[in-house]
């Protein structure tokens, strides 16, 4: 047996919601191996860095977006998924509104863009494999926890979070029932504000109430929809 020595790389996954759209943040790369191919960001953990300061690093030199919450999604290491030589990559993810950053490519990409998950390119390495583990994982993870309130506006009509429950989990909900769960679990305050969307009777508008949320979470309340 060689002293074979195995390199280690961070990849993120970045998701984005807007208006019923879930899409993925992906560069295209600059260089060999896949040059001039769509991929995730990522790179190399340099030696003095932890996991989660190098994937936060390499997503805002390759993208600029500065994101500090990326859950560690998986570990990605078949022996041959890196032409290069053994390379272990540790998968993170994180949700987004892709409207609160300015994107630009920048070191190892070319160019970095928005993709709807419906409609992806090829991608490079064992991409496609990450990017399906991090959308089972991101249609599972809303079930049992509220990640989606980071998305809405801060008070928004409650068709909105129907809205955005249907688009990521990729299934209609039961709205009578939704509509009961949600409001049974007491973490949103309805507000004394009204909105208008189209020729519908005005809606209450809602906010999540986040410190209540923390405490039903740390006394063991389970939230499922």
């Amino acid at each position: 047996m060689g002293n074979q020595s195995i390199k280690l790389t961070v990849d993120a996954v970045v998701f984005g919601y807007e208006e019923g759209v879930i899409s993925v943040l992906l560069i295209k790369r600059k260089y060999n191996p896949f040059k001039g191919k769509w991929a995730i960001p990522g790179g190399f953990v340099l030696n003095e860095e932890s996991l989660e300061q190098a994937v936060e690093r390499e997503l805002e030199e390759e993208t600029g977006v500065k994101i500090n919450y990326l859950e560690q999604l998986y570990t990605f290491g078949k022996p041959n998924r890196d032409p290069r030589e053994r390379i272990v990559s540790v998968a993170y993810f994180g949700l987004i509104r892709p409207n609160a950053f300015k994107i630009f490519a920048s070191t190892d990409a070319e160019e970095v863009a928005w993709f709807n998950i419906n409609e992806l390119p090829e991608l490079s390495f064992d991409h496609s494999d990450i990017l399906e583990i991090a959308i089972e994982r991101l249609k599972n993870k809303i079930t049992y926890e509220p990640i989606g309130f980071e998305l809405l506006d801060k008070k928004f009509p409650f068709s909105d979070l129907e809205k955005l429950y249907t688009t990521l989990l990729g299934r209609d909900v039961d709205r009578r029932n939704f509509r009961k769960k949600i409001l049974g679990l007491n973490v949103l305050d309805e507000l004394d504000e009204k909105v208008s969307k189209g020729s519908g009777r005005p809606a209450n508008l809602f906010q999540f109430n986040k410190k209540r949320y923390f405490e039903l979470k740390n006394a063991g309340i389970i939230f499922e929809i």
